[in-house]
């Protein structure tokens, strides 16, 4: 019934760039490649990789990245789904990540708000302890064409405060959604699946506070033989630590690129550094030929200060990413309560948007082929 809804998602496929850009995603999709955390569940580790310190289990970490490394490479030359299959070795490198990503709940540093909580005993900056919440999940049909439909998963809690935030009842509440351990998430994505999704699209509020538990569950899908793309949706404010723990772990990357400056990321966003963090870690996901859908909401009067250094710099360093220019914003929570925010209460124009749109093609930017 969905592709009534939406027969852009079939009709996509046949688009040469789409199919060139998102390649491994549209083998994991198909069941015609391992999704990425089956290659990182059978990347051996020593057993006893528990004993190790942090320091040196970061130093097995990075080394286990490279053996993953050379094996994707190989999958993606001549992809085997039959490993999805293959029995499990006693440690693994998903298990060394899901150890690393367990003690960060100690002393969290996952985003660079770095607020360095014990959230096993109290709530972090992104309003959540050691417990996930999930506000809802189901089968998304207005996601980007290449993703319908989206098994998305939404958690509660943010480690942004976007005054204009159109979730702001999940992001901005700490008791928002019901608390779904490991388990219960492993079996939302089976669930999904099953039912059609062609990826599990991890959203919210925030994924990133969220790492240990996705990382969990995953493990428990490579014990299971469940093959499903991972998609990571997010607002890319990780730390180095964060993001090395899902690099090896997400199919297909679908972050929003919000602000061309700081000033602007902290006067909407409360987000210290916008420019340094996300352009860091947009570096590491292009300079790996990741499968990336990059998102940019067009702000109103945003367009030369924003818009145009965001695209800017993807036509320079991302070059493979499709680009999805957004048109939807709309004033929300803050915006409509505050009058310090008036600038943005508003709509964009059509103008602004064509303004967005000429310079994007003047970039040789590939924005058209994901739009509506």
């Amino acid at each position: 019934m969905w592709a009534l809804y939406r027969p852009d998602a079939l009709a996509v496929w046949q688009n040469p760039v789409v199919r060139e850009r998102l390649k491994w995603y549209y083998l994991v999709m198909r069941d015609e490649a391992p999704a990425k955390y089956h290659i990182a569940a059978r990347i051996e580790a020593p057993a006893d990789y528990k004993l190790l310190g942090d320091s040196e289990l970061w130093k097995l970490h990075d080394k286990l990245g490279k053996a993953f490394d050379d094996e994707w490479s190989r999958q993606k030359e001549r992809p085997d789904p039959s490993l999805a299959k293959k029995e499990l070795p006693q440690a693994s490198f998903l298990d060394v990540k899901t150890e690393l990503a367990r003690r960060q709940l100690k002393r969290c540093i996952l985003c660079e708000r770095r607020c360095g909580v014990d959230r096993t005993s109290r709530r972090g900056a992104c309003l959540l302890d050691a417990k996930p919440r999930v506000a809802s999940f189901f089968h998304h049909l207005g996601e980007e064409a290449p993703l319908v439909p989206s098994g998305t998963i939404f958690f509660a809690g943010c480690n942004f405060r976007c005054v204009y935030c159109q979730n702001w009842d999940i992001s901005q509440d700490p008791e928002a959604g019901a608390e779904a351990s490991p388990e219960a998430l492993a079996a939302i994505q089976v669930r999904l699946r099953e039912e059609g999704a062609r990826n599990i699209n991890w959203v919210g509020g925030e994924p990133t506070p969220n790492i240990p538990f996705i990382l969990e569950s995953l493990r428990i899908l490579a014990r299971r033989g469940v093959n499903v793309p991972q998609l990571w949706n997010s607002n890319m404010y990780l730390t180095p630590e964060g993001l090395a723990l899902i690099l090896h772990v997400m199919d297909i990357w679908l972050p929003d690129f919000k602000y061309g400056n700081d000033a602007c990321a902290l006067r909407y966003s409360v987000a210290p550094r916008y420019w340094e963090v996300t352009t860091r870690n947009f570096s590491v996901i292009c300079s790996r030929g990741e499968d990336i859908i990059v998102r940019h909401l067009v702000l109103p009067g945003h367009v030369d200060c924003c818009t145009k250094p965001v695209l800017r710099w993807l036509a320079e360093n991302c070059k493979h990413a499709l680009v999805n220019i957004m048109d939807q914003y709309r004033p929300e929570h803050l915006v409509v309560k505050l009058d310090r925010y008036r600038e943005i209460r508003r709509r964009v124009s059509q103008k602004e948007m064509d303004e967005a749109y000429m310079y994007a093609d003047s970039l040789g930017l590939a924005w058209r082929e994901v739009s509506r």
